[in-house]
């Protein structure tokens, strides 16, 4: 907490979806301008999402930004121009586990393998996550998905419904403890990475490779899967869309994607424009 001074933020960590930008990869303007202009006062500025790396880059480039990036929930760190900084892989046999085990229960399933994403049939959720994404994946049937289980950062569940999802998490959370730990995105997404792995764990691996302390680094977020990663912490945001329990677990909170709460968080909190 701050004791009433201004907070030396030299880290400034935000996730994509619902807080940096509301849809797609078009950043607004003005979140791209609080960026710049905190880098112009020696922050280093980065992303932590669950979405791929190659759908994140098009968000860090057009922040102009040659940083690490936190991709697919803390599973891989990689900077713009291609350097690897950290990467934890689900193992191959629990990639097939996982595709069998969602077959058997007439789930719909996607994989992400060596940065490229692939899916059984090509489904109105399939369509709806590319679009969403913009990028393409491959459609590769069911033996297919089985084939490319290489480099698989993280193995995606959607559902049709938040409770749907929370109970598929809990499915999959027994079925494979100690192999795999799925948590939600959003409302319809299971993300299922290797256990350990988080936006959390990344943070802290990103601050010491950066030889950043954990009390000069600030994370904001919206969602079930930036819970850790606010925590971990030196401080915390919350998007004025954040779930409830996000709210709760954050020092502070601000304006909503939509009304220009990311750029309001740097202003106040990085910048010390605002009161």
């Amino acid at each position: 907490m701050s004791d009433g001074k201004p907070m030396d933020i030299r880290l400034f960590v935000t996730d994509l979806d619902g807080t940096l930008l509301p849809t797609g990869k078009d950043v607004p303007q003005g979140n791209i301008e609080a960026v710049r202009r905190a880098v112009a006062a020696g922050v280093t500025v980065t992303i932590a999402t669950g979405r791929m790396y190659r759908a994140a880059l098009p968000v860090a480039q057009a922040l102009g930004v040659d940083v690490p990036i936190i991709t697919y929930n803390g599973a891989l760190i990689k900077s713009v121009s291609g350097e690897v900084y950290d990467e934890n892989y689900v193992p191959e046999d629990v990639v097939r586990d996982l595709i069998d085990f969602a077959h058997e229960h007439g789930w719909y399933v996607q994989t992400y393998s060596d940065d490229e994403l692939y899916f059984a049939e090509h489904t109105e959720k399939a369509i709806a996550y590319e679009r969403a994404q913009v990028l393409e994946g491959h459609t590769v049937g069911w033996d297919g998905l089985k084939a490319h289980t290489e480099k698989v950062a993280k193995v995606l569940v959607i559902s049709d419904n938040g409770d749907q999802t929370n109970e598929r998490i809990e499915i999959i959370n027994k079925a494979f403890q100690g192999r795999a730990k799925a948590v939600r995105s959003n409302p319809e997404y299971a993300e299922v990475v290797y256990p350990g792995v988080s936006k959390a764990s990344a943070l802290k691996k990103l601050a010491a490779k950066l030889g950043i302390p954990i009390e000069h680094v600030m994370a904001i977020g919206d969602a079930n899967n930036d819970l850790l990663m606010l925590q971990a912490a030196g401080h915390s945001v919350a998007m004025g869309n954040a779930l409830p329990e996000v709210k709760a677990a954050c020092e502070f909170t601000v304006g909503n994607c939509l009304d220009g709460g990311f750029a309001e968080a740097i202003e106040r909190f990085v910048l010390h424009e605002r009161s």
